[in-house]
């Protein structure tokens, strides 16, 4: 079994070695900067979703989560269209972050119940849209 704290950390290291290999040139270090940043923020969200304080706040921390990986893949794409780096030596990285999208959505299915809503544990959590 994997421990998805170590998976999401694995992830963030990876995008900082990729961010340190990118080239000094402008446009390589500004998407650079997006992809560091929202790479690296996955584990954080995940961490923070571990010690909610409630069903709603787990839901969210996951979701905003699940943000940040879509991020990072526009990220990466756009580092492959525009030739800064190999669109081959990032499939990998694509990969694993769409996994973790995968990963992250079926915890937020599980927080929820078949309704879509959050569950009340304690009946003071507010329905979803």
């Amino acid at each position: 079994m994997f421990d998805l704290r170590d998976r999401t950390k694995s992830f963030a290291l990876r995008i900082v070695k990729l961010y340190t290999s990118l080239p000094k040139t402008t446009e390589a270090q500004v998407l650079g900067k997006q992809v560091l940043r929202s790479g690296t923020s996955v584990g954080a969200h995940y961490r923070e979703a571990t010690r909610a304080r409630s069903n709603a706040e787990y839901i969210s921390k996951i979701e905003v989560g699940l943000q940040e990986l879509e991020e990072s893949i526009y990220w990466l794409e756009l580092l492959a269209e525009a030739e800064i780096i190999k669109a081959s030596n990032l499939t990998n990285l694509i990969q694993e972050a769409e996994e973790l999208i995968a990963i992250f959505v079926t915890l937020v299915k599980k927080a929820k119940g078949k309704d879509g809503r959050v569950k009340a544990e304690d009946g003071n959590l507010k329905a979803e849209e």
